[in-house]
């Protein structure tokens, strides 16, 4: 007599109107609190970094003859900047992401133009354009670019079954590996940066499934790349140089290499203290970004940068699991390729401060003095916050990507036959 009312879990949920999931299992993926641990890991991270730009401020002060609020104003600055990058990519939806990737592009490519026709030169690189009192380093607005651009590249080859092909997949990639080349190692003189660049390009292929003979003809292409601008540069050689052998002219290329060895062993177990450190009188060169993380060592020694090393590593812990539940592709793989370059970039760092790495000139994520680098990184950050708002909780087991952007089955055998690692292959398990 009367009818079943139906379940309101059996309607389209406003996400997946909005385009941030592709499954039919809406009650999955409704919408839901996102992870707020991303918020407490990056807000101590943050504040790390702020305490000791602060109490760095008058050693730097006074060996460059600058107001000892300058750096920390700055970096208030680039923070308030940085959480409205926040704000804004944590309340984008996904559908708005993606359709922003051309317009990221082209900004990335009339900035590099224009950082070498505006740009300032520091260090015999080009790498910032001056806007007003700050400067806008290019390459942090590339590395979000390409997140963006190849998640939705990747995914277009998955959805047409063409992953394998070269002349759709392999090409674009290799063409993209040596624009940076050219563009960032090369014109910028950036190493460093192309460096995380195309580490992001190998981790997010290699977990969309990209086929190791593939990887390897890149990984070809990227050392060879590397051995010819290494070769061709001076600096490079002379900091390949030292890094081989730190100690052997700590009064010329390798004094920043021996300061920071000695700055990090002063430290000792729990560190000199905030008030006591010495190296920011003008001793370890870029004592508030590069080298920061010898400066905590001074500071906080072993047990403080093991705090901030286990800080990151629960950071990267949390977005595995929010990759593990992502609902669709595109969110999955973007989520990877911010893993990897923070991830990339952090071990960069502080392996060049320890000695374990040559000097790249590159900022340790969210702790370092640097307005672009702390904007980007927020932003991305946001954007994995704004995707945990629509992880699964399912116990879904053996569904592929494919399978949840509306493609068919695939069983294990064939995965496995294809290399496909995890992240790219399964649902939740």
């Amino acid at each position: 007599m009367f009818k079943k009312r139906p379940s309101r879990r059996n309607f389209p949920t406003k996400s997946r109107r909005q385009g941030n999931i592709s499954s039919d299992d809406s009650a999955a993926f409704r919408r839901h609190r996102p992870d707020y641990w991303l918020l407490i890991i990056t807000f101590f991270l943050m504040l790390m970094g702020i305490v000791v730009v602060y109490s760095i401020s008058p050693g730097l002060a006074a060996a460059q003859g600058i107001s000892e609020h300058y750096y920390v104003t700055k970096q208030l600055i680039a923070l308030a900047l940085g959480l409205a990058g926040f704000v804004f990519f944590s309340n984008l939806p996904i559908a708005a992401v993606k359709r922003m990737t051309k317009s990221l592009i082209w900004l990335s490519v009339l900035m590099i133009g224009a950082v070498q026709i505006f740009g300032q030169e520091a260090n015999g690189a080009y790498r910032w354009v001056q806007v007003g009192g700050f400067s806008f380093q290019v390459a942090e607005l590339v590395k979000f670019a390409l997140v963006i651009w190849l998640a939705g590249f990747l995914v277009e080859r998955l959805n047409r079954g063409e992953m394998e092909s070269t002349k759709k997949t392999l090409y674009p990639l290799i063409i993209a590996v040596m624009l940076i080349g050219i563009l960032i190692a090369g014109l910028e003189s950036d190493l460093g940066s192309a460096g995380v660049m195309i580490a992001i390009i190998a981790v997010m292929g290699f977990s969309a499934g990209l086929p190791l003979k593939k990887i390897g003809i890149i990984v070809g292409i990227i050392t060879l790349l590397a051995t010819l601008a290494i070769m061709s540069t001076p600096y490079r050689r002379d900091r390949l140089t030292t890094f081989l052998n730190p100690t052997a002219d700590c009064q010329a290329e390798g004094y920043q290499s021996c300061q920071a060895l000695i700055a990090v062993g002063s430290g000792g177990v729990f560190g000199l203290g905030l008030a006591n450190g010495v190296q920011e009188y003008g001793y370890l060169p870029e004592a508030a970004n590069d080298s920061i993380f010898a400066i905590l060592g001074e500071k906080f020694g072993f047990v403080g940068t093991t705090i901030v090393i286990g800080l990151y590593g629960v950071l990267f812990a949390r977005m595995r699991r929010i990759i593990q539940r992502t609902p669709d592709l595109f969110s999955r793989l973007a989520v990877i390729g911010i893993v990897a370059w923070l991830s990339v970039q952090a071990v960069i760092n502080i392996g060049a401060m320890i000695g374990v790495l040559p000097l790249k000139g590159i900022t340790l994520p969210l702790v370092s003095y640097g307005g672009t680098s702390l904007v980007f990184i927020l932003a991305a950050i946001g954007l994995v916050f704004q995707i945990s708002r629509y992880t699964s909780y399912s116990t879904l087991r053996n569904v592929s990507l494919k399978d949840k952007e509306g493609g068919t089955s695939e069983s294990s055998p064939r995965r496995r036959g294809q290399r496909r690692p995890y992240y790219a292959a399964s649902g939740n398990r």
